[in-house]
């Protein structure tokens, strides 16, 4: 007989069924899911091999090319969140000792350069006050000083709000051969890309704020010059959960088994794609700019105002500076156990002195900002 071993039963806990509250998102994400992404997360899963199932992974490639304006044949889903994404950008076309000039002027700029440092990358940076943006001027003398393989910029920086201009970008890098890496994680959806006309070799984003979607199948591209990169490396991927030679086999024509993909996140993520692709691309930029205008004169109807300058704001998210005297985690603890809003509180130089307001989705639509602003007439301080 198997030898019965006592079960420790302090470990053990009798719940009650799952409850959660309901709170409007509009923090830096996630951001509220549509509530027919809510429908799609619902349904039976099949297998990661069903013919039904690859299909749907065809499908929602071909929605990523559209969203992000792309015809790279390589643009999959990554089964992870969208830092997942961003780590896959870096293991894959970064081999120990490749310049990587990365632009840091913001929290997320900075992650990249600890990333790229771990993959062995000589990690040089240009750095910018939080809230500000890089001129081309500025990125050529960079590029001609370390003429580096790769120049990592970040899009839509999550931790300022600030919006990177891209165009010209891509052809300065040409000049001097090196591949455009771009963070797109709070502009895909809800603010206008177009990575084959920019020249953005690789780019990456996440699911969970301009698609609405739920976090954990994040958009993921290459260029061709970067999957050639990606051929002639001398080095294997140092992530092999991440390696896109394996990856590219099971969204690619081999469909080669390579990990147990997330089925109902996948279905989320394709309908939420869908909805994008229903409402047209155009359609869904000028929402997002429209009601974070609406947003944005409210905010300053109230006596506050905006760290980053109109010109280079983003439509997915605003930083709010946090008037003097003013406690600004307690504000947002009582708009959350309140009123059931989440904002964000501020990263890094950041920390203290803004809050951070996402309209991203389904959650940018007039009805939230009116909810945000009635509850701010009654949190702040008359």
């Amino acid at each position: 007989m198997t030898p019965i071993i006592s079960i420790n039963e302090s470990l053990r806990l009798l719940l009650a069924p799952l409850k959660i509250p309901s709170r409007l998102l509009l923090g830096p994400g996630p951001s509220n899911a549509h509530p027919a992404v809510l429908q799609a997360m619902n349904t039976s899963p099949v297998g990661h091999l069903d013919p039904a199932f690859l299909a749907l992974m065809d499908e929602i490639q071909s929605l990523l090319r559209y969203t992000w304006q792309t015809e790279n044949p390589l643009t999959i889903a990554v089964s992870g969140t969208g830092t997942a994404a961003m780590e896959a950008t870096i293991a894959n076309v970064t081999e120990p000792g490749d310049v990587v000039l990365i632009g840091v002027a913001g929290y997320f700029g900075s992650r990249l350069v600890d990333m790229a440092g771990r993959y062995g990358a000589d990690v040089r940076t240009i750095t910018k006050p939080w809230g500000k943006v890089f001129t081309l001027d500025e990125l050529r003398t960079a590029l001609q000083t370390h003429r580096p393989a790769i120049l990592a910029l970040v899009h839509a920086e999550t931790s300022t709000g600030a919006r990177q201009p891209l165009e010209g970008v891509g052809e300065l890098c040409r000049e001097f051969g090196t591949l455009l890496l771009v963070d797109t994680v709070t502009s895909l959806g809800g603010v206008p890309i177009f990575l084959d006309d920019w020249g953005v070799d690789l780019a990456y984003s996440c699911s969970q704020k301009g698609l609405g979607c739920s976090p954990g199948a994040s958009p993921f591209t290459m260029s061709p010059r970067a999957v050639e990169k990606l051929q002639k490396r001398q080095t294997k991927v140092a992530n092999w959960y991440l390696d896109m030679s394996l990856l590219g086999k099971y969204w690619g024509a081999e469909r080669t088994y390579h990990h147990t993909a997330p089925i109902n996140l996948y279905y989320a993520l394709r309908e939420a794609l869908r909805l994008v692709a229903e409402e047209g691309l155009a359609n869904c930029w000028q929402r997002h700019q429209k009601n974070v205008e609406y947003l944005w004169a409210g905010l300053e109807e109230l006596g506050l105002s905006l760290h980053v300058e109109r010109e280079y704001r983003l439509p997915t998210l605003t930083t709010v500076c946090i008037p003097e005297g003013i406690d600004g985690k307690a504000v947002a603890k009582q708009l959350l156990h309140e009123h059931d809003i989440e904002i964000g509180g501020g990263l890094g130089e950041l920390a203290g002195k803004v809050w951070r307001v996402g309209l991203m989705g389904f959650n940018s639509r007039k009805e939230s900002v009116d909810q945000l602003l009635a509850a701010l007439r009654q949190v702040l301080p008359q």
